[in-house]
C-alpha cells in the first residue's frame, strides 16, 4: 500500500439505527465510512455532532474504544443524538429518520485546526439543515480539498437543486442506479445516463452501485469498469453495504490502486458486511483478515 499522509475528513451524520427487533446499532453513512476506514488504517477525522445524552455518550465511547479521533465531534446541549428506525421490505431496508437531530446543527464556528487540503467525504442527509450546510460550505471553499460525495437520497430530506450544487463541487461521486434516475438522468441506456451525469458535473469518476448486479465506474475518458458481487450465503441485512463499498473505494483512491482492484475489493467488503446486523462490526477480527488481503 502506498503511504499517503494527506488528511482524510468525513463530514455528516452519526446516529443509532434502531431495528424492529429492538437492536440498536451505531450508524449513519459518514460514521460507517469513518469506522471502516479507521479499521483499515486511514485514521479519518469525523466531523459531526451528538447530543449530550446516553446515545451521544455511547457514540463517543465507542469511537475512543476504536481509537478514532473524536476532536471534531461536537456535543450539543440542546438537540438529541440522531436516531433512525429501520424496517425491511423485500429484504431491502426502509428508514424512518428523526428530524432536528444533533448532527443537523454542526457548528462551523466549532470546527478548528482543519487543513485546507486532502480528501473530504460527505453525503446528502447530513446537510438537510441550514446549520450543517453552512458548516460544509465553509469546508468546500478550499480548492485543494478533493471531495468524494456519497449521494443518499432519503425523502423528504433532500432537494434536487441543493444536491446539484454539491455535485458541482465533487471530484468523485457514488450513488445507486435508482438515485441516478431520480436526479433526472433517465436515459434508457444506463451508460448514456452515466455519461451525461459525469459530463454535467465534470467528475473524475462516477460510481454507480446496482445491488445484486454489482457496481459500475465511469472515468473521464469514458471507459466503463464493472463488477458483479459474489453471493453471501450468511446474509443478514443490506444496511450499510453501500457504506462498506465506499470506505474501501476511498481507501483504494488514497492507496493508488487501479480501478479494477479498487472495485474488486470494495465489492468484496460490501458482500462481507451484509452478513452483519447493521453496518459495522466492533470486532477487530472481522476486519483483520480483510485488511491483510488489501496488499494489491
Amino acid at each position: 500500500m502506498k503511504n499517503n499522509p494527506s488528511p482524510l475528513y468525513i463530514f455528516g451524520e452519526v446516529l443509532f439505527d434502531c431495528f424492529v427487533t429492538g437492536e440498536q446499532v451505531l450508524g449513519g453513512a459518514p460514521f460507517n465510512v469513518a469506522w471502516h476506514l479507521q479499521a483499515l488504517g486511514d485514521q479519518p477525522k469525523l466531523i459531526s455532532r451528538v447530543g449530550d445524552d446516553e446515545l451521544g455518550h455511547a457514540i463517543l465511547a465507542a469511537m475512543r474504544d476504536w481509537q478514532m479521533d473524536t476532536s471534531q465531534v461536537q456535543v450539543d446541549p440542546k438537540h438529541s443524538t440522531g436516531r433512525v428506525e429501520v424496517f425491511f421490505e423485500d429484504k431491502e431496508p426502509v428508514y424512518k429518520i428523526a428530524p432536528e437531530c444533533a448532527y443537523d446543527f454542526i457548528g462551523s464556528e466549532l470546527m478548528h485546526n482543519l487543513p485546507k487540503s486532502g480528501i473530504l467525504y460527505h453525503g446528502t442527509l447530513g446537510v438537510r439543515h441550514k446549520a450543517s450546510r453552512k458548516a460544509l460550505s465553509q469546508l468546500t471553499h478550499y480548492p485543494e480539498l478533493a471531495i468524494f460525495m456519497d449521494v443518499n437520497l432519503r425523502s423528504p430530506w433532500w432537494k434536487r437543486s441543493e444536491v446539484y450544487d454539491w455535485l458541482n463541487q465533487a471530484r468523485w461521486v457514488k450513488l445507486n442506479e435508482h438515485e441516478l434516475r431520480v436526479l433526472g438522468f433517465d436515459e434508457p441506456n444506463l451508460e448514456q445516463a452515466m455519461a451525461r451525469f459525469q459530463s454535467q458535473f465534470k467528475l473524475l469518476q462516477l460510481i454507480v452501485t446496482r445491488g445484486e448486479q454489482g457496481a459500475m465506474v465511469r472515468t473521464q475518458s469514458g471507459r466503463i469498469h464493472q463488477i458483479k458481487p459474489q453471493k453471501n450465503h450468511d446474509f443478514v441485512d443490506a444496511v450499510g453495504a453501500g457504506d462498506a463499498f465506499t470506505a474501501v473505494y476511498i481507501h483504494g483512491l488514497r492507496s493508488g490502486w487501479s480501478i479494477e482492484d479498487t472495485l474488486t475489493k470494495a465489492q468484496e467488503f460490501a458482500s462481507k458486511v451484509v452478513g452483519l446486523r447493521g453496518a459495522i462490526s466492533r470486532s477487530p477480527e472481522f476486519y483483520r483478515a480483510f485488511a491483510q488481503s488489501l496488499e494489491v
